[in-house]
């Protein structure tokens, strides 16, 4: 018998931090997704920011280079900062690729980005600290949390694609000691422009000469883990280019995760001022947040093949654009014909910018539609549309803007999505 449902309830009090974490909203959104799935539901899962392996599988020469590392018994603990030929693989990729100069000590490996950011935060960030960035974008209000920092958050627009200014920064850039910034940006997948990201890294540069040495400077935490996944004619730039002062003050954060669809091969990297780069390693050998020794040295030989590379991502980046035009396009046509939707033309990633500005109306049944998460569960529900509002992101609870992935969506089915998104809105008035 199983007595502990009777079991006397005990003091469980636990840290602050922890009490207050908020879990994850696309997690709580996926579950209700994968029970409509499970009940036999035909569901357009459009939520989650990765990829169906059997459409985008990793490069075929990468996985080769995964089975033989197996094979020859590459299953010891890695260094901590990863092994010498990763980091030197990724050293050239980014001299080549970039044109950014950073030596093998400068580069940190882990599983991953999670595992890299969540050490910048506890590198730089103080108990009180305040971390500015703008919304929407991921998870920066639960790593400046889990740091136990303070946040302050910039309400980005449509017209600036959501993309932080200087401008709206400015107020708040004494006050902070880390900007945490992302391009191509998740949720959005819109892009830094080259006098955009100039004006920003010319405001932190000035604030830290105002600071001297009497207080912490403000750093730059560039999230580019999808830069890589450029389409037409977006051109990724980065900070240090832009402004080589900034090489002082700019933590990027890399991997393969996205650039080649690995997102479970858990291989990413950090590269910044050595001195943070050595301390947030020493933070990760105590979390033991490593890449798998297999993969790290697959990743090596892999990065050094720019032959496979350049024709894996020539196809890649092919059919993911592929996707986005074509949702673009149906949008678009949508809008054309009437709708209360709007679409921000796709630049990067594996993301794009819908409008569903259905709040107020009402359904067949006289349901009223009072706010986002009655339009979400809508499309859910009638449209067997699963996408993201931009308030799982930190933007305005009231925002009726969403994130559309397109990682796990099948091509052929596109236009049969759209004729069942047509025919939901149709019912609304």
């Amino acid at each position: 018998m199983d007595t502990s449902l009777h079991a006397p309830i005990v003091n469980q009090k636990v840290s602050e931090m922890a009490e207050n974490l908020i879990g994850s909203e696309i997690i709580k959104l996926a579950g209700e997704v994968k029970a409509k799935m499970a009940q036999g539901e035909k569901i357009y899962n459009l939520t989650i920011g990765d990829f169906n392996s059997k459409i985008f599988p990793i490069p075929s020469e990468l996985k080769d280079e995964i089975i033989k590392a197996y094979q020859n018994d590459e299953t010891n603990y890695p260094p901590a900062n990863g092994i010498q030929e990763l980091r030197e693989a990724v050293s050239r990729f980014l001299h080549t690729r970039e044109g950014l100069e950073y030596n093998a000590n400068q580069i940190l490996i882990s599983g991953g980005a999670r595992p890299l950011i969540y050490a910048v935060y506890q590198t730089l960030i103080d108990p009180q600290d305040k971390v500015l960035f703008p919304v929407p974008s991921w998870n920066n209000n639960h790593y400046t949390h889990l740091s136990r920092g303070q946040q302050i958050l910039v309400q980005t627009t449509p017209e600036n694609k959501f993309m932080p200014t200087a401008e709206e920064l400015k107020p708040y850039i004494s006050e902070a000691t880390m900007v945490a910034v992302c391009s191509p940006l998740n949720p959005t997948g819109t892009t830094f422009t080259e006098k955009g990201l100039k004006d920003i890294c010319d405001l932190i540069i000035e604030e830290n000469k105002k600071r001297g040495d009497s207080r912490k400077p403000v750093y730059l935490l560039y999230d580019q883990i999808y830069w890589v996944l450029t389409h037409g004619e977006t051109r990724h730039v980065d900070p240090v280019t832009l402004c080589p002062d900034m090489k002082n003050y700019t933590i990027y954060i890399d991997g393969i995760s996205k650039a080649f669809a690995a997102t479970g091969v858990r291989v990413g990297w950090a590269f910044g001022p050595q001195k943070i780069i050595d301390k947030m390693k020493s933070i990760l050998s105590h979390v033991g947040a490593w890449s798998p020794k297999a993969e790290q040295v697959a990743s090596a030989n892999y990065l050094m093949n720019d032959k496979a590379i350049d024709t894996y991502l020539a196809s890649f980046k092919s059919d993911i654009n592929q996707r986005l035009q074509a949702f673009y396009k149906g949008m678009k046509d949508l809008k054309d014909e009437g709708f209360d939707v709007d679409v921000i033309i796709p630049e990067a990633a594996i993301y794009l910018t819908v409008n569903f500005n259905l709040v107020g109306k009402r359904t067949e049944n006289g349901t009223l539609l009072e706010n986002t998460a009655d339009v979400t569960q809508y499309l859910l529900d009638e449209a067997k549309l699963a996408i993201v509002p931009f308030n799982a992101f930190g933007a305005d609870k009231d925002s009726t803007w969403y994130r559309l992935s397109v990682g796990t969506s099948v091509a052929e089915e596109i236009d049969t999505l759209f004729g069942q998104l047509k025919a939901a809105l149709s019912k609304l008035n």
